[in-house]
């Protein structure tokens, strides 16, 4: 005979202020846990869609990054001619020769420096990138001393502002226009003309060469021949592959740091719903021996705690869980430890992040509720009646 699932939420409702006290103890465990992980998540889909699939970015062998990167002006030309590059309505082709570097400049407000990541661009880099609208303003002019910079630029750095006006590369550089790229590393980053920033910045050679496939399937092909070209010294990525790999070690970090703090605060919740289950099991000494005296086994005693406990974690974890959610309304900046500049993102919740959520909490409320429970299932129906 089992004890009906109800009477475990009505013993939970009846000592209400120490379920409250202990699922809340539950609850911080699990809002510290999901942040974690959606910040990771969101690190990881900022990067991960700055990159189109059918887009390919060719750096320099071993090269981490693209500010690690350096392309001859020859070997560009060879790339540039390559059947798979494809071509635009206007039949140009859908190619653009780049440069990133990275310049420190002032926060607003705290005017304490950070890196950015400053790309030279031509004339297709606009084309390659559809996620990328102008806000405000205009495209810089080639050949000009013109800038425009991403919306996380122009809010968070002085000087990123429209009409005003940058120093780097021994040079005056004015913001013409803001543009927006959606949750991508592109809003992080500020673009003028290749050429132009090329000669302030003494770079005779392009960071990378990035352009669209004709056809997606030709990849493979076209990597195996231009890395085996003896002319090339380069390796070709997709794009979305390559800013993948640019989100891996941050994301790792963030999630052995999420895994570390919360195994730590998760040792004081189970052991405050331990407590709390035990406390359970003494207040309820006579009730235990009452319920085994009608018949009820120890295995219906045992999973009447268990599922009590269940509950007390879900409550926990659902808190938890709801608090977390209101994190996607944050936007922060970090550095990327894989090019050392600034990225803005924000928080990311996922069905992954909150299925594995809910399982820690009730994996908290089992460990905090076994001991317990088994000691009320132990229980002499004799002693406990006495015990009234």
């Amino acid at each position: 005979m089992a004890i009906p699932y109800y009477y475990s939420l009505r013993n939970l409702w009846t000592r209400r202020f120490t379920t409250i006290l202990t699922a809340s103890g539950m609850a911080l465990v699990v809002f510290v846990f999901a942040s974690i992980l959606m910040l990771a998540e969101g690190l990881q889909k900022t990067l991960v869609e700055t990159g189109s699939y059918d887009n390919v970015v060719i750096i320099r062998k071993a090269s981490k990054s693209e500010v690690q990167s350096g392309i001859e002006r020859d070997q560009a030309a060879v790339i540039e001619v390559q059947p798979e590059v494809a071509t635009g309505a206007d039949g140009q082709s859908l190619l653009a020769k780049e440069l990133v570097v990275l310049i420190s400049l002032p926060k607003r407000g705290t005017g304490k420096p950070s890196n950015v990541v400053i790309r030279g661009t031509s004339g297709a880099s606009l084309k390659l990138r559809p996620q990328v609208k102008i806000m405000d303003g205009r495209m810089p002019r080639p050949g000009s001393s013109e800038i425009m910079a991403g919306q996380s630029i122009a809010m968070r750095f002085k000087g990123g502002g429209i009409g005003e006006t940058l120093r780097f590369g021994m040079r005056n550089w004015t913001v013409v226009g803001i543009f927006d790229a959606g949750n991508t590393g592109f809003s992080s980053e500020i673009w003028g003309d290749v050429d132009q920033l090329m000669q302030a910045f003494r770079r005779p050679v392009y960071s990378s060469v990035t352009f669209t496939l004709r056809d997606p399937s030709e990849f493979g092909e076209f990597k195996a021949r231009i890395e085996s070209d003896p002319r090339l010294t380069v390796e070709a990525k997709r794009e979305s592959e390559y800013y993948k790999e640019q989100s891996e070690m941050m994301s790792k970090f963030l999630r052995i740091l999420g895994t570390s703090l919360t195994v730590i605060f998760s040792l004081g919740a189970i052991i405050g719903a331990m407590i709390t289950m035990y406390a359970a099991v003494a207040n309820r000494t006579s009730e235990i021996g009452t319920l085994r005296s009608l018949g009820f086994r120890r295995r219906s005693i045992l999973g009447a705690f268990i599922l009590e406990s269940f509950f007390l974690g879900l409550i926990g974890g659902m808190a938890g869980l709801f608090f977390a959610s209101f994190m996607q309304l944050i936007t922060i900046s970090t550095m990327n430890f894989q090019t050392f500049s600034e990225l803005a993102f924000s928080f990311k919740l996922t069905f992954s992040i909150a299925y594995r959520a809910l399982l820690f909490s009730l994996f908290m409320g089992f460990v905090g509720g076994v001991l317990p429970a088994f000691r009320a299932a132990r229980m002499n129906i004799v002693d406990a009646l006495r015990a009234s």
